[in-house]
């Protein structure tokens, strides 16, 4: 029997040993290539089911940011619109015109056609403080005016005997302009309660 020398049996099994690795390094890449493909399609499958939930909370964001600045507005409207009519002794009807163009001005840039103001004097009776009763109203918007003579209920401790407040209400419906997270309009209501500042009452010229 022939014997191998023994440079070339090492040199023989140093061969196998480094074929043997290589390919063992080529199944790994392969191997690792595979897992690395898995998780690209488990990234892009989580990120499928994460972006709606994403696009709603950031549109809900947006849309109750949207609201809340509605409201607020809401708010100034009322209390503007009380305040002027306060700051004049005797308005008419023009006066009242530009008192509701002024107020609804402040709703910009929302829509002003949803809104609706309802400018009341109410004067106390000079023996009872709490019988409050509608001495004149003016409404805007779709809104209906009180009736004169009409009872009125008041805060507790706004009126004196004798005194008058003007009262302003206001409704306005928020519609989403994205209608996303808010899908249907939202009354916003506001009351708004101001004493005449240079007469006891503020007398409408007619």
């Amino acid at each position: 029997m022939k014997v191998k020398p023994v440079n070339t049996a090492i040199t023989t099994f140093r061969n196998t040993v480094r074929a043997r690795c290589q390919k063992a390094r080529q199944r790994m890449n392969a191997f690792a290539g595979r897992c690395l493909s898995d998780a690209g399609g488990m990234v892009a499958v989580e990120f499928a089911l994460l972006i709606p939930v994403m696009l709603t909370l950031y549109f809900g964001t947006i849309e109750t940011t949207n609201a809340m600045t509605a409201a607020r507005r809401v708010t100034n409207v009322a209390s503007t619109a009380a305040d002027l009519t306060a700051q004049a002794a005797a308005v008419s009807t023009s006066d009242i015109n530009d008192i509701f163009s002024a107020s609804t001005a402040i709703l910009a840039p929302f829509p002003t056609n949803a809104v609706k103001i309802t400018i009341t004097s109410v004067v106390a009776s000079s023996s009872n403080a709490s019988s409050t009763k509608v001495s004149w109203s003016k409404s805007y918007g779709g809104a209906s005016a009180r009736a004169v003579n009409s009872t009125v209920t008041l805060p507790t401790g706004l009126t004196t005997e004798g005194s008058s407040v003007i009262m302003v209400e206001v409704a306005y419906t928020y519609s989403s302009p994205i209608a996303t997270f808010i899908t249907g309009p939202i009354v916003m209501n506001e009351i708004a309660y101001l004493k005449p500042r240079r007469s006891t009452e503020v007398v409408f010229d007619s």
